[in-house]
């Protein structure tokens, strides 16, 4: 992935502990921490927005990897960290409406002062973070190797999936993502 002009935050690295969040607005009104979701043993945080067409044409496939994975344990949470100042289609309203329309079956969260972006690393808008039981990176990079499904060779995220579940070290744990650049205005003009 080309790296964009100026400052970007330094991704977590494997075996990097989640940082702690609170005080994220949900799609559904409520309210959420990274304690919200203690009684999960993988956390898939996926950085999206709903400015970002690549970020839009995965939407079908995040939706069927919780589908599929849900009752194993896994949680997906999306986080949007676009600055919803620069882009008022990220505000809140906006995103409520966006998972309305696209029928996210996950939680989906405002960043909206950009912090919890930063505290992860995200690059881009589809920039993935997966964490074991002890909330340790196993995990982070893309969902597969292809915009077009019907062209997707690599699996990486179900991949790294199932080598956790079955007690693996995961295969290929550090990928390249692509999609968006997330744009950190807000944090870095302070």
């Amino acid at each position: 992935m080309k790296e964009p002009k100026g400052s970007l935050p330094k991704p977590l690295k494997l075996g990097d502990i989640a940082p702690n969040f609170e005080g994220l607005k949900g799609v559904d009104g409520k309210v959420y921490s990274l304690s919200s979701f203690d009684d999960k043993p993988i956390l898939v945080f996926v950085f999206m927005a709903n400015r970002c067409p690549t970020a839009s044409r995965y939407t079908e496939r995040l939706k069927s990897i919780q589908d599929d994975y849900a009752s194993k344990g896994v949680q997906l949470i999306g986080i949007d960290s676009d600055d919803p100042y620069l882009f008022s289609s990220e505000t809140l309203d906006e995103m409520v409406k966006v998972a309305k329309f696209r029928e996210l079956n996950l939680p989906y969260l405002k960043d909206e002062d950009q912090r919890v972006g930063m505290a992860y690393g995200a690059w881009v808008t589809l920039h993935i973070f997966v964490f074991d039981r002890n909330r340790k990176l196993r995990y982070r990079g893309r969902v597969d190797d292809s915009r077009d499904p019907s062209l997707v060779t690599r699996r990486d995220l179900r991949d790294a999936l199932d080598d956790l579940l079955f007690g693996k070290e995961v295969r290929n744990p550090d990928t390249k993502p692509f999609a968006c650049f997330i744009e950190y205005t807000r944090i870095v003009e302070r």
